[in-house]
């Protein structure tokens, strides 16, 4: 435990790259929409997608907590084991920090009527039109999911290098095109609209958790092979 908990003062030695980058792009991006908003002469709710900003964000963070930190630790003789659990854990805490930002702007602007501009920025439609914990979930695990995407193929690259990164993101599209076209020759997208109809921003959050938790299971299995 005291070295998971090193790995995590470890990757908060630059505090911008974790906590000051992610605030700073969710300030600047909700600034510009509040700008924007305030520009567009209608009554209505108005709404951007300036929020999911700081999501991408996060994909960066996974791939620079791997590719700059991990030769570090092992120079330190950090385990693997203990080098994931401290950085995915510390990233769980901002995901939950993060979250708890979102949730908090939400209920200003709900109480401001948009800011007082009619702008809705945290408030998303269907994502935020159910309860207050399904809303969270969303939120939490789609930072989450962002993030172990990073880190998954940061480890890639550190086990195989540029050609092992190369063949799984080709591979990777490959396999989405495959599906897609599969599906059309199928005729199948009705039912494929049709299962999305049907979700819930809740439901979202339980399919992608396990998708988390299928990703997270293989960047530690690549990790365990991964040379600084």
């Amino acid at each position: 435990m005291s070295r998971t908990l090193a790995v995590a003062r470890m990757q908060l030695i630059n505090k911008w790259t974790y906590i000051g980058w992610p605030l700073t792009i969710l300030a600047a991006s909700f600034l510009m929409s509040l700008a924007i908003f305030a520009l567009i002469p209608v009554t209505e709710g108005k709404n951007g997608g300036g929020s999911q900003a700081p999501l991408w964000y996060f994909l960066v963070l996974g791939i620079q907590s791997m590719t700059l930190v991990f030769p570090f630790s092992q120079g330190l003789s950090i385990s693997r084991r203990a080098f994931y659990l401290g950085t995915l854990g510390l990233f769980s805490l901002i995901a939950v920090g993060m979250t708890v930002l979102y949730m908090l702007g939400g209920v200003i602007e709900r109480a401001t009527n948009g800011w007082g501009v009619d702008g809705y920025f945290f408030n998303i439609p269907w994502v935020t039109d159910g309860p207050w914990y399904s809303t969270a979930a969303f939120f939490f695990v789609l930072m989450m999911f962002m993030f172990i995407i990073g880190f998954w193929f940061a480890t890639i690259f550190k086990r195989w290098g540029t050609t092992g990164t190369l063949v799984s993101t080709l591979g990777t599209t490959v396999a989405l095109i495959g599906a897609a076209a599969l599906t059309t020759f199928l005729q199948g997208w009705g039912h494929v609209g049709g299962w999305f109809a049907q979700q819930t921003p809740l439901s979202i959050s339980g399919w992608a958790a396990l998708l988390c938790v299928i990703l997270a299971a293989g960047s530690y299995t690549t990790l365990r092979r991964a040379t600084p």
